[in-house]
């Protein structure tokens, strides 16, 4: 897949709405849809690079666990790791109890289960788990372990069967997730069966961009101009309209998950939207945005048990400034080079990985 700065520059637009929601910012009530925005992208992304290995005829299953421990573990082991001494002297034993289970369900891509066992999302007291983000990274995990197996089994049997089978499977997931909007809630937010249709959004977007000979490289028109901003003002929507009290992910979901393909496919370098989304830094913040997103909630956890008391505006803004700068420490010096097989060999990131994983699961274990 070629690169588009700014599919970056999207990222940037759904990890910090989900930062100002965390901070408690006014007006950000919806700043949650950030992570229903990340999983159309994620699905696009991980799906062209699936079909276009498939269509080479160079795709292998532990090439792509490979590619996903590099993007995922390094970093968050050391989120986890670096939350572990603060958790040790501020929290209650009932909190560091549950802190302990998170390191286990972290470690194993369970976490969120074991946050729908725990607490609703919105309650206060989850203003209070460090690791409770790391649920929606889970749901993506969950995803990616049978996606590409499944994908691998049906792929002969022709494009249009796949596309079926994936329309029905999309369909029953948004169908289950709204009747689970009202009548099993904690389920609905934090569980795949109700947040799978997001990621197949991406990856029908994938599909079209690939077997439609899409160019991101065509003149600006009308048309893709128009569909880019109605993209970019149903993220906007989402995030000053929606609340707590929004049904959620259902129907109402279409709309930020909707607005995210509409700008996958029309905010080329050619639109105002998409030259909104390749300005310099909001594409730096959206290649540390998977940093950022690691760090910000642990911080503002942490920092609400020390004060035990709302954080105030001025402290946020320091903690956001705080999350910004640990965010590209460890872009910089864990995900670049973790990312880089001349650094660091394919045997070392499965090795490191599993270690990294029986580490956490003993330390959870012990706590």
């Amino acid at each position: 897949m070629i690169y588009r700065r700014e599919i970056d520059g999207l990222r940037a637009l759904a990890v910090i709405p989900v930062i100002l929601f965390h901070a408690g910012i006014n007006n950000s009530e919806g700043g949650f849809v950030g992570v229903d925005v990340f999983f159309v992208i994620s699905g696009y992304l991980i799906t062209g690079l699936i079909l276009s290995k498939k269509e080479n005829a160079n795709f292998s299953l532990i090439d792509f666990y490979e590619r996903r421990a590099r993007r995922i573990l390094p970093a968050l082991f050391v989120v986890m790791f670096f939350c572990i001494p603060p958790a040790y002297l501020l929290m209650l034993p009932n909190q560091l109890e549950d802190f302990s289970e998170s390191l286990i369900a972290v470690s194993l891509f369970l976490s969120n289960i074991l946050f729908w066992t725990e607490s609703n999302y919105f309650s206060a007291a989850a203003e209070l788990k460090p690791l409770l983000h790391t649920w929606s990274l889970a749901v993506e995990e969950q995803y990616y372990l049978f996606f590409p197996i499944f994908l691998m089994l049906i792929w002969r049997i022709g494009l249009k069967w796949i596309l079926g089978i994936l329309i029905v499977f999309a369909v029953a997931s948004l169908l289950i997730s709204h009747w689970a909007a009202f009548n099993a809630p904690v389920a609905n937010f934090y569980l795949l069966p109700t947040r799978g249709w997001e990621l197949l959004l991406g990856v029908f977007a994938a599909f079209y961009v690939l077997y439609n000979d899409y160019s991101f490289k065509f003149a600006s028109s009308i048309a893709s101009e128009i569909a880019g901003m109605i993209g970019i003002l149903l993220i906007a929507f989402s995030i000053f309209a929606f609340d707590e009290s929004t049904p959620f992910p259902s129907f109402w979901a279409l709309i930020p998950t909707l607005g995210t393909v509409l700008i996958i496919l029309f905010a080329t370098p050619k639109t105002l939207v998409g030259k909104f989304l390749s300005f310099k830094f909001i594409v730096a913040t959206g290649l540390i945005s998977y940093s950022l997103y690691l760090w910000h909630q642990p911080i503002f956890a942490f920092s609400r048990m020390y004060s035990s008391d709302q954080l105030s505006l001025l402290s946020s803004i320091s903690l956001i400034v705080l999350s910004f700068l640990l965010a590209y420490v460890s872009w910089r010096y864990v995900e670049k080079i973790f990312r880089d097989k001349n650094r660091v060999s394919a045997r070392k990131i499965f090795l490191s990985s599993i270690l990294g994983s029986i580490l956490f699961i003993a330390i959870g274990a012990i706590l």
